[in-house]
């Protein structure tokens, strides 16, 4: 990637995923057995010691940054909640006729504190994240417009899944500044939110109502529990060890090597890397939410079963549920609900009616939206390029959903109909995996190339066994991942229709439940990807 410098992240690789022999046979059974055996009020003190001490492995002095983040929540929280007091104490002793002063006094009060909380911590992760991306380009348009001027390029160490408790930490703030949460006086209580160490790396990003209290009121770990969390885990270990890194050596050779290629081999790896990344990154949700459960904790879950989306839009409300809902809740809403937003809506229907008028403040918010998505996957502008896409595809689709339905009308469809909406996943999923193409690639103009030689050079002619060997990749490996999918499409099909098959294992006889869990132990241990030839894969969300 050519505007993307390296940022190295400090990590003991063997801990930052969930499926490494450290974390599973070491670090996790040890915080279990402690936890078991601490007194129970001094239980959730340890978790807290443990969630930092995890944290602190991965990320070594950089666990400072999670404390800061901590810290500044915490005095932020109080100072709101104290000039709300001030507001309220004001109000009730004024005149009606003053109330109103009063309230816009103490509003912008609040505002700045608002102000300052975002700019000291989105300011602290634009520096280390995207100063050197900002620097690059400065320095590349300065050398097209032939200027001597450069400046330095800085390279920092960041913390792993920095942008993920940044956000979880605003989000707090942000909501005891709406009056949604009260302040929280408990400093330690606070700290467990944010560092719980299954949610660290990747997620979800948890609201502050949603965990707090659930992380700070546990009980003893129950064999329910301890079974239930377990086959979460062994589900997502599935999706992790067959599918997402069996695929990582064929995904990788084509990206980096695609010029070797042609377009119908970028499209199969295409298709390869969107099934890796959901796999790769549900089969980690499936391990937080695992461990999460094992005790007693229900976290918010970040998938809904994506590839049944019959548009883009729905899309993103099934794919990183927490992160869809952090943008649409803190940047969309407010952006649409400005003044000046409220006045340009106002405008706009009148002058191109109620469908359309709300659309343009609308689309100023979802390009808002979509620009924060792509760069908070990362500085490059493949990202951005992916954020723009999302942006116009969706845009797109809102305003083309009046001629749609005429359409229908016109034509006799029936939107309901199995077929109908069959072609429309069909057409999401191929728009999501050229999505994920550009996502992918090794830069903005490797993904323009890659996406050319697949609309130019479709063919399939270098297709052969010799070629998947030199890909260090067989057939086999092919065979083991569709039969997994389908499993995996099963379970999908069954949620969807509200069936937990869990729930439905958990009344079978202990012989049987256990039997199956056998199987997909035995499974994972035929068919999983280790061991000589397989490279360990880090978490590919743990990144961001």
């Amino acid at each position: 990637m050519p505007f993307l410098p390296t940022v190295p992240m400090v990590r003991l690789g063997s801990l930052t995923s969930f499926f490494s022999s450290t974390y599973l046979v070491l670090f996790l059974p040890v915080c279990l057995i402690g936890f078991a055996l601490m007194p129970q009020k001094w239980k959730k003190y340890y978790l807290t010691a443990v969630s930092y001490g995890f944290f602190a492995l991965i990320s070594g002095k950089l666990v400072v940054y999670l404390l800061l983040s901590t810290v500044s929540m915490y005095c932020f929280g109080i100072l709101l909640e104290k000039m709300q007091e001030t507001q309220k104490k004001e109000m009730k002793e004024a005149e009606k006729a003053e109330r109103k002063a009063i309230k816009e006094k103490h509003a912008k009060k609040q505002s700045r504190v608002i102000l300052l909380a975002v700019l000291l911590h989105i300011g602290v992760l634009l520096v280390l994240k995207y100063s050197g991306f900002f620097m690059t380009n400065i320095n590349t348009l300065m050398e097209l417009l032939h200027s001597d001027i450069r400046f330095n390029v800085p390279h920092f160490i960041q913390p792993i899944g920095i942008s993920f408790f940044t956000f979880q930490a605003l989000s707090y703030i942000f909501d005891v500044h709406r009056g949604t949460v009260k302040a929280d006086h408990n400093f330690f209580r606070l700290a467990l939110f944010l560092s719980f160490f299954p949610q660290i790396v990747e997620g979800p990003i948890c609201r502050y109502n949603q965990t707090a209290d659930q992380l700070w009121n546990m009980g003893q770990i129950r064999y329910e529990n301890l079974v239930l969390g377990a086959e979460r885990f062994l589900y997502g270990m599935v999706k992790k060890y067959v599918v997402a890194d069996r695929l990582n050596l064929f995904v990788t050779n084509i990206f980096q090597k695609y010029d070797q290629y042609e377009g119908g081999v970028i499209a199969v790896a295409a298709v390869c890397y969107t099934i890796q990344l959901y796999m790769d990154f549900s089969g980690s949700m499936d391990a937080v939410c695992g461990t999460a459960e094992i005790f007693g904790i229900t976290m918010p879950e970040n998938f809904k079963r994506p590839f049944f989306s019959r548009t883009i839009s729905e899309f993103w409300t099934r794919w990183h549920i927490s992160l869809g809902s952090w943008f649409k809740d803190y940047i969309f809403y407010p952006v649409t609900t400005s003044k000046p937003m409220k006045k340009l809506t106002s405008s706009a229907r009148k002058k191109i009616g109620n469908h359309y008028g709300p659309l343009v403040a609308g689309s100023i918010a979802l390009f808002c939206v979509w620009l924060s998505n792509g760069l908070w996957h990362g500085a490059a502008w493949s990202f951005i390029f992916f954020g723009m896409y999302h942006f116009v595809l969706i845009l797109t689709g809102n305003l083309m959903g009046p001629v749609v339905k005429d359409l229908q009308a016109k034509w006799h469809i029936n939107p309901e109909h199995p077929v109908y909406q069959f072609l429309q996943r069909v057409r999401t999923v191929i728009l999501v995996i050229i999505g994920e193409l550009f996502f992918r690639a090794e830069g903005l103009r490797a993904g323009l190339n890659m996406f050319y030689k697949m609309v130019t050079q479709f063919t399939l002619k270098t297709w052969s066994d010799s070629m998947l060997w030199y890909l260090q990749t067989d057939m086999k490996d092919f065979w083991i991942v569709g039969f997994t999918l389908l499993f995996v499409l099963a379970v999908g099909i069954a949620n969807e229709k509200g069936i937990s098959l869990r729930a439905e294992l958990a009344k079978k006889n202990i012989a049987v439940r256990w039997a199956v869990l056998y199987a997909i132990i035995l499974f994972i241990i035929i068919c999983g990807a280790y061991g000589a030839g397989y490279a360990p894969v880090d978490p590919m969300y743990a990144q961001f």
